[in-house]
C-alpha cells in the first residue's frame, strides 16, 4: 500500500505519527505562505498543513495526491467540532501528485445530503465524481451494508445462496421480456428474467429446501420515475412452511437491517391487514400508517340521492381538520390536483366554528347534508373533501388525497417507522377478454377458496403478502401452488389451454410430477430497501451507475444502435420459415 493511514480515520491517540495519506483535493486555502488542504478518501476528510511547500501551490480541487508528514494535534481553539478528525492535523512534508483533475461540471464538496440540487442527467453521466460525494457515497455503502446483513441473516437460517441463470426462456410474468439474439441458433432467443421465479420452485423440487439469491432482475417496462429496467432483489424460497414462517423471517430480517444502519428498535410482529381493508380504510394496498387519517365511506348515505355528483358506485370522503379556513383558490387548487391524476374533480364542504356549513353541495338535499359532518367523523373548524365514481378508481384517489392532506397540514409523522403485512389480496383480476392472476399463476388460494376459486375468480383470495413500510411496497410473496390438478384450474381461469400451458411452463410441470413439496417465498426490491434505509426514496440513488427515467444510460450512452454485421452474425433479422 502506498498510504499507511486513512485519513478520516485519524485520531488524537495518532498525534506525533509519520504517516502516508492519498485521496484527493476536497479544498485549498492559502493563508500568508501556508496552505492548508482538505484531502478526502473513502474514509472521510483531514487537515493538512503545508508550509514551504512548493508543490502545495499548484494543487487544485479533485487532484489526486500522495501526502506524507506528521499528525499533530490543533491545540485549543483550533478543533473543528465539525470533522471526525477535527482534533488533529497533518503537517506535510511532501506532496506527490498522482494524478490531475479538469474543473468539475459540479460542486463535490459542499452539502451531505444526497440530492444536490444539480441536474439529475448530468449527475448520472458524471457517476464517478458524484460519489465523491459524502451524501450518494454514503447512500452505496449503506446498500452495501444492507446486503452483507442479509446474507448474515439468511446463512444463520441455513439458507443456501444459489445462482439462476441469466439466459433463459421467455415466460409470461407480467412484463415485457429483454430478448437476447442466439447467435449460433438463428431465429431462436433467451430471454433475460425478469424473477428467478420458476428456478426456485424446481430448487424447492430439488430438495434443497432453502434458497435464497441477491439476483438481478430485468423488465422492460414502460418509463417511470420510481421503474428502472434492471434492477436487484433479495429473492427467498422454502419448503414446508406457510406464511407465519416468512412473516417471522422477513420480520428478523428488518430488525437486523433497522438496528443496525439506523440504530432503530422496530416493533414486532407487524400488524396484518387484509387487502380489501387497506382499501377500505386507506385506499392503497400500501398503506402509509405515520398518518391517523383514514377515507370516509358515503356511499350507503347517499343511496338514491338527487344531487347528481354523488350518483355513483362509491362516494367517500377525507376530513381535512383545520380545513375551514380554506380560500376558495386553495379549493380549487385541489380541484387540479384531483383532474391531475385521472379523477373528475373534489367536492367539498366547509363547516365553520359558527355558521352555516358552506360549499360546492350546499345542493344536497338538507337531511343528507345535515347528516353528512356527524357520519364523516368532521368537527367544526374541519372541512370534507369528496370523490365519487367507480369503486377502485375513486379508493385510489381518495387514497392520494389522505396523503395529499396530510402532507399539506403537517400529519405525516415523518421520524416514524411503520411496518405492515397485507395480506389475502384478490388471486385474479378482470381483462378485456378475461381474467389474469394479480401476483402471478402459481400462486395459492386461500384455504376458503381452494375448491372453488375457478367458480367464481372475480371474488377469489389469493395466499399472497405484501410487506409495507411507510407507504412503500417493501417486498412480496406467495404460497405457491404444488399440486397439478389445482395448478391446471389456474390455468382454465386465466384462459391458458393445456397446449400453451405445457409450451410455456412444460418443464416445471414435468417437475411437478415428481413430489413437489409445499413451498412459497418472498422477494424484497434491494433498491427500495436501500433507499429506505438510506433516507430517500429516489431508488437510482443507491444503484452505483443508474439508468435515467428514460431508460437510457447518461454515463456510457448505452442503448446504442449495431452495425449491419453485428446484426447479421447475432441473427436478428433471420425469418423463421415453416
Amino acid at each position: 500500500m502506498i498510504r499507511t493511514h486513512k485519513a478520516g480515520e485519524l485520531r488524537g491517540s495518532d498525534a506525533g505519527a509519520e504517516v502516508s495519506l492519498a485521496g484527493w483535493v476536497a479544498r485549498r486555502r492559502d493563508h500568508g505562505g501556508v496552505t492548508f488542504l482538505d484531502l478526502r478518501d473513502a474514509s472521510g476528510i483531514v487537515q493538512v498543513v503545508c508550509r514551504d511547500l512548493p508543490t502545495a501551490q499548484a494543487l487544485r480541487s479533485e487532484w489526486c495526491v500522495l501526502v506524507r508528514g506528521a499528525v499533530a494535534e490543533r491545540g485549543e481553539g483550533n478543533v473543528n467540532p465539525g470533522l471526525a478528525t477535527g482534533e488533529i492535523e497533518v503537517v506535510a512534508s511532501d506532496i506527490e501528485v498522482l494524478s490531475q483533475s479538469e474543473p468539475v461540471p459540479f460542486p463535490i464538496e459542499g452539502s451531505d445530503e444526497i440530492e444536490s440540487g444539480v441536474d439529475e442527467t448530468l449527475r448520472w453521466r458524471h457517476r464517478y465524481l458524484d460519489l465523491r460525494r459524502v451524501g450518494p457515497a454514503r447512500a452505496i455503502r449503506t446498500r452495501a451494508r444492507a446486503v452483507s446483513i442479509m446474507r448474515r441473516v439468511m446463512e444463520s437460517h441455513d439458507f443456501l445462496d444459489i445462482e439462476t441463470p441469466y439466459l433463459t426462456r421467455s415466460t409470461p410474468e407480467g412484463a415485457r421480456d429483454f430478448l437476447v439474439p442466439v447467435r449460433l441458433q438463428p431465429g431462436q432467443w433467451y430471454a433475460l428474467p425478469q424473477s428467478p421465479q420458476l428456478f426456485k420452485q424446481l430448487l424447492m423440487v430439488s430438495g434443497l429446501e432453502r434458497y435464497y439469491q441477491i439476483a438481478r432482475c430485468f423488465r422492460d417496462e414502460d418509463f417511470r420515475a420510481d421503474r428502472t429496467p434492471e434492477f436487484t432483489q433479495l429473492d427467498i424460497e422454502m419448503s414446508f412452511l406457510d406464511e407465519e414462517d416468512i412473516f417471522a423471517l422477513t420480520e428478523e430480517l428488518f430488525t437486523a437491517l433497522w438496528r443496525e444502519l439506523l440504530d432503530v428498535e422496530l416493533s414486532t410482529p407487524f400488524m396484518r391487514m387484509t387487502y380489501a381493508e387497506a382499501m377500505r380504510r386507506y385506499g392503497s394496498d400500501k398503506p402509509d400508517l405515520r398518518c391517523d387519517l383514514e377515507l370516509v365511506d358515503l356511499t350507503s348515505l347517499m343511496a338514491g340521492t338527487e344531487f347528481r355528483v354523488f350518483q355513483a358506485e362509491h362516494v367517500g370522503a377525507v376530513v381535512v381538520p383545520g380545513g375551514a379556513a380554506y380560500s376558495r383558490r386553495e379549493l380549487d387548487e385541489w380541484q387540479e390536483w384531483a383532474k391531475s391524476r385521472g379523477g373528475k374533480g373534489i367536492a367539498w364542504l366547509l363547516i365553520p366554528e359558527d355558521g352555516e356549513p358552506k360549499g360546492s353541495i350546499t345542493k344536497l338535499e338538507p337531511e343528507r347534508l345535515d347528516a353528512l359532518p356527524a357520519a364523516a367523523g368532521a368537527q367544526a373548524g374541519d372541512a370534507i373533501l369528496f370523490a365519487a365514481g367507480p369503486r377502485r378508481t375513486t379508493l385510489e384517489l381518495l387514497g392520494a388525497l389522505r396523503l395529499a392532506v396530510a402532507r399539506q397540514q403537517g400529519l405525516l409523522r415523518e421520524d416514524e417507522w411503520r411496518f405492515l403485512w397485507i395480506v389475502d389480496a384478490p388471486m385474479f383480476e378482470p381483462t378485456d377478454d378475461g381474467w389474469t392472476a394479480v401476483h402471478h399463476p402459481f400462486t395459492a388460494p386461500t384455504d376458503e377458496w381452494a375448491d372453488r376459486f375457478h367458480e367464481d375468480p372475480e371474488n377469489a383470495l389469493a395466499r399472497a403478502y405484501d410487506v409495507v413500510g411507510n407507504g412503500m411496497e417493501l417486498g412480496g410473496g406467495s404460497i405457491r401452488i404444488h399440486r397439478g390438478e389445482m395448478q391446471q384450474r389456474v390455468f382454465d381461469v386465466i384462459g391458458l389451454t393445456r397446449d400453451e400451458a405445457q409450451s410455456k411452463f412444460g418443464f416445471l410441470l414435468e417437475a411437478f410430477k415428481y413430489g413437489p413439496p409445499p413451498h412459497g417465498g418472498i422477494a424484497f426490491g434491494l433498491e427500495r430497501l436501500s433507499a429506505k434505509l438510506a433516507g430517500t426514496d429516489a431508488i437510482r440513488e443507491v444503484m452505483a451507475f443508474p439508468k435515467a427515467s428514460s431508460g437510457g444510460d447518461p454515463l456510457t450512452g448505452a442503448p446504442t444502435t449495431i452495425t449491419p454485421e453485428q446484426r447479421k452474425e447475432a441473427g436478428i433479422d433471420f425469418v423463421v420459415t415453416d
